[in-house]
């Protein structure tokens, strides 16, 4: 059974909680939702906001979450194990995603797209409708995911992150762009055209400079890129050993 419940909190009869699961002051949960065990909901959060009149079916959060205070998610998105948001995070509904996204403070998921496995957003992001995000992403403070390429209008073309690419602090992504596998996309860039595996974009407009592994650390030569050979913080031990052994 759900324990520490706070007093305040609104919690629907038909939503299912799992074991363990604290609820902090003020916060809401509406009908359609299920959260795995040992998930800590922190003050004023709004879990399972319907659309208006429309029923956006369930809102599944996986074991082990931490949702932070100020959240609202939407109805109809599925979030895997370890889930974490920062504090006055928006997820609007039809979001998928697998285990360990981390979706910094203030972020805002506008809903319909995918996310992969430990998938991580920094503070401020801002993600559009339709786009698509592979395993192991980073994105860095204040990036915009864009999907209009005819603003204003119906037409919502995603934006498709390809694993392991770095998306730094206020760049901007155009819609339809597809970043490959191990991109690096350098700060306040504006992203207009596709950019290959392994390369590096900066600018305004974006352009191309070459590929990751010609950047090395200051102090040792060595290679910074791929980042998974040397960065393992916050990962499961079997993903970590199965990226030593890729490159021993």
């Amino acid at each position: 059974m759900p324990t520490n419940i706070h007093e305040t909190s609104i919690i629907s009869p038909k939503a299912e909680l799992g074991e363990d699961v604290v609820v902090g002051p003020y916060t809401i949960i509406g009908d359609k939702v299920r959260i795995g065990n040992n998930t800590h909901i922190e003050a004023y959060c709004e879990i399972g906001i319907a659309q208006g009149t429309q029923d956006g079916g369930l809102l599944t959060i996986g074991a082990h979450s931490t949702i932070r205070s100020g959240t609202v998610l939407y109805q109809g998105s599925t979030f895997g194990e370890g889930f974490t948001t920062g504090h006055k995070v928006t997820v609007r509904e039809g979001v998928t995603a697998g285990d360990g996204l981390q979706l910094g403070t203030l972020s805002d998921i506008q809903g319909r797209c995918q996310f992969g496995e430990y998938v991580k957003l920094h503070s401020n992001v801002h993600v559009g409708q339709a786009s698509i995000l592979g395993d192991y992403i980073w994105i860095f403070p204040y990036v915009v995911l864009t999907n209009d390429p005819h603003p204003p209008s119906e037409t919502r073309l995603g934006c498709h992150l390809e694993d392991f690419c770095v998306v730094a602090t206020m760049s901007t992504v155009l819609p339809g762009v597809r970043l490959g596998r191990g991109a690096l996309i350098g700060a306040m860039t504006l992203v207009r055209e596709d950019v290959p595996d392994d390369n590096i974009c900066v600018g305004v407009p974006g352009r191309l400079v070459g590929e990751t592994k010609k950047i090395k650390f200051k102090k040792t030569g060595e290679p910074v890129y791929p980042w998974r050979r040397h960065f393992h913080r916050g990962y499961p031990d079997e993903i970590v050993k199965s990226w030593i052994a890729e490159f021993e």
